[in-house]
């Protein structure tokens, strides 16, 4: 009786996959034909039974892209890229749609060390940087266990500075550990009005401190009330705008 259990989850989730296949494949099929607009809807009935993927984002994107929708393009290209941050199909494309937008702002330059820590902190994903970590303390104690029981003096200074290189390697990996866990806590969101005025403070009667529009990619930096969302552009301006205004991903 287990075994036929066992033998009927696997033809389900066997099943399961297939038409998930089948429906990717019809949507694709959709694109190909230049029928976005209902190639699009065919994407979002296979996200709507919580099947995510970059492919599938990308795809996305690539429907909007053509439709000259470029909030949505830009979105779904984010999401995309967030999934398989290295890939440079998502890369380029992701460029040429926000080489539509109206807004150009120059990033502020990051410091020699600060560009370090953030670009080796990606290197390896939150769980890798855990696990090398948990490994290196493992290989401290190992080598701190070794220079105690040794007797030879050339050994217990070997295992001395092996224990101390290794510690400090541990500290390095344990600072990029938090580098990373800031890094997968930053939030984003695209301006998806044609027009918004991002205010000074979470009110509508406050002054307007610049304007943005459609496409444009900001940092969530705070929530207000649940209604209003403190921004940070590249360029280190700050303001708050509604959070109807932007898609979060």
């Amino acid at each position: 009786m287990k075994n036929i259990i066992i033998i009927s989850f696997w033809l389900i989730g066997t099943l399961g996959n297939s038409q998930d296949n089948l429906q990717f494949d019809q949507a694709n099929s959709l694109y190909n034909n230049g029928k976005y607009d209902a190639a699009i809807l065919a994407y979002e009935n296979i996200l709507e039974n919580n099947l995510h993927s970059s492919a599938l984002y990308f795809n996305m994107a690539n429907c909007y892209y053509k439709l000259n929708k470029i909030a949505p393009s830009i979105y779904y290209y984010e999401k995309a890229l967030k999934l398989s941050p290295n890939d440079k199909d998502i890369q380029n494309n992701l460029g040429f749609a926000q080489q539509m937008t109206i807004d150009q702002f120059n990033a502020i330059p990051e410091l020699g060390a600060s560009k370090f820590y953030k670009k080796t902190a990606q290197i390896f994903s939150l769980n890798g940087w855990a696990i090398l970590c948990v490994f290196l303390m493992c290989v401290f104690v190992g080598f701190f266990i070794a220079y105690f029981l040794s007797y030879n003096t050339k050994t217990k200074r070997l295992f001395f500075v092996m224990g101390v290189l290794s510690i400090l390697i541990l500290i390095i990996s344990f600072i990029l550990l938090h580098k990373k866990i800031d890094l997968n806590n930053e939030r984003f969101g695209i301006i998806y009005p044609q027009e918004i005025n991002v205010k000074t403070e979470p009110n509508l009667r406050s002054e307007t401190a610049f304007v943005l529009h459609e496409g444009t990619k900001v940092q969530i930096i705070e929530s207000y009330k649940n209604n209003w969302l403190k921004i940070k552009l590249i360029d280190g301006n700050i303001g708050w705008v509604s959070k109807i205004a932007l898609q979060e991903f």
